[in-house]
């Protein structure tokens, strides 16, 4: 492990006296019937302690690291003093530790836990949330005001003039303090601070006051960046002091612009984002805030985000989602590749929360807008059954987009670095409805024997699942081990189907 500082989480641990971590052991990874709770608690332990000992950096991850640990990129190059908050980084490989924890008993994953909330609170920003990643170099630091060293211009970046929200925000003033919601990355960090804040409680530890202090301020920071309507923008670059005002973004219902470019505007006033699912993944923040604290302001958050999805939803023919609207409620472009239209996978995860709502709240206005869009979304599927990305305005016809950045409805020539086409999952969201409406819950799926005993077995003696690649190193450029990599996403995973063997086990022994 590389400059792991355990600061206070982990001494709560010490004090408890969790620090015997039992026999853990190698044994071989042969395939069997089914994996025993005992084998498989071992892999777990093996796969945290070669994480959290080789892989972390500060008790933080990277997306891809090499065996040894030296190297390793997020979506960009990072060195031993950069860490990456956009999962699957630290938060989720955070998150993957507490599911073991839970799943266990085993304190190895807490501490391992307790290590990336250290990171976390060391990557707070003075805006109340997370960027991307995570410097820990000096030099960096002093450009960035991170909540544990502010700079002393920090004042003028609480400052939020009038209007508010997106039209200050967009300019990037202070571009070292951007809160990012976009892509899953302060609603990640929170949620793992949130989870393990639960679990701390449900197994009896002290409180800790550093931990509560990060929470309270990136919930304060990300109630007060939601819109009057109830949306989340990309990002915000200042501590709001107040919520954007309702008199510059009005609350509207969507509809559908009088006309709209076919080429690219280079203007991003999508100040209310679906796109990445950015308002999806903070109304879950919210409904999680909600259950840990029992605070019902929270609740608030999380209705005021379904009731912007209520209105977010178009009208006839489409009744359906955008990746991004502007104040009036329009659809409107974000970059080059994103352009006004119905999205297909935003679409299918406003379903989904909007599912979550209703069983968080019993509130029966979440439910209504669903059988109507899953409709209409499958009048979209192509012949091959998955959904374009895009469906044109009013036409409905599907929309790509050729090498030049050019659209059309022609599939033939799109750049491969985004997915123009997706999986449906109409049918799973559609069960899933019936069961909420029938009152039924839904079963946990028993892994199959033979895909956790595959698992095991791919296990490096080290507890790392290695696996071809490549990684950048600190200038970007590729790196390809023979000895393979390191995925934190694949870490996640494995874990995530593993602890889903033992709670199935568990349920039903």
């Amino acid at each position: 492990m590389r400059c792991v500082c355990r600061q206070s989480l982990v001494c709560v641990v010490v004090a408890l006296g969790w620090l015997g971590l039992g026999n853990l052991g190698t044994r071989s990874c042969v395939a069997e019937e089914t994996p025993s709770h005992e084998r498989v608690a071992a892999s777990l332990a093996r796969a945290t302690k070669y994480m959290s000992t080789t892989v972390a950096d500060h008790g933080g991850y990277a997306w891809v690291s090499s065996v040894d640990g030296k190297l390793s990129h997020g979506e960009g190059p990072c060195d031993q003093d950069r860490v990456w908050v956009q999962p699957p980084g630290t938060p989720a490989v955070g998150d993957a530790f507490l599911r073991s924890f839970v799943q266990t008993g085993d304190s190895v994953h807490l501490l391992a836990a307790f290590e990336v909330a250290n990171a976390l609170f060391d990557g707070q920003l003075a805006s109340g949330g997370w960027g991307y990643s995570i410097d820990y170099s000096a030099e960096q630091r002093a450009q960035i005001p991170y909540r544990t060293g502010v700079r002393a211009d920090a004042e003028k970046m609480a400052h939020t003039p009038e209007p508010g929200g997106w039209e200050i925000w967009r300019a990037r003033k202070w571009k070292h303090n951007r809160t990012v919601l976009d892509d899953d990355t302060t609603s990640a960090a929170l949620s793992f601070l949130l989870h393990l804040q639960e679990i701390m409680r449900e197994s009896n530890q002290p409180a800790s006051p550093t931990l509560a202090r990060a929470i309270n301020a990136a919930l304060d920071s990300t109630r007060l960046s939601q819109y009057p309507i109830g949306a989340w923008s990309h990002h915000y670059d200042r501590l709001p002091s107040q919520s954007p005002s309702v008199s510059h973004y009005p609350i509207l219902q969507a509809s559908y612009p009088d006309e709209w470019s076919r080429t690219w505007t280079k203007d991003y006033e999508g100040c209310y984002m679906l796109n990445d699912n950015i308002t999806q993944n903070m109304i879950r923040t919210m409904l999680l805030a909600w259950r840990v604290t029992g605070d019902d302001h929270f609740r608030d958050n999380a209705i005021r985000g379904g009731e912007f999805l209520l209105r977010a939803q178009m009208p006839e023919p489409q009744p359906a989602w955008a990746q991004q609207y502007d104040r009036q409620m329009h659809p409107v472009w974000d970059r080059k590749f994103e352009p006004p239209a119905i999205a297909g996978a935003e679409s299918q995860t406003a379903i989904e929360v909007l599912m979550d709502l209703y069983e968080a709240t019993q509130d029966a206005r979440f439910l209504k807008p669903i059988e109507p869009a899953i409709a209409y979304l499958k009048t979209c599927l192509r012949p091959d059954g998955k959904l374009p990305r895009y469906s044109e305005l009013k036409t409905n016809l599907p929309l790509y987009f050729n090498s030049d950045y050019e659209l059309t409805n022609d599939d033939s020539e799109m750049p491969d670095h985004y997915a123009f086409v997706g999986a449906s999952c109409l049918d799973s969201l559609e069960r899933r409805c019936q069961r909420i409406r029938e009152g039924k819950t839904k079963k946990a799926a028993s892994i199959p024997a033979n895909r956790i005993a595959g698992i095991l077995a791919a296990q490096h003696a080290d507890g790392g699942w290695r696996e071809p690649g490549f990684v950048r190193d600190p200038e970007g450029r590729k790196v390809t081990p023979k000895e393979g990599v390191i995925q934190s996403a694949t870490f996640v995973k494995n874990v995530g189907l593993l602890c889903d063997h033992l709670e199935s086990a568990a349920a039903n022994p």
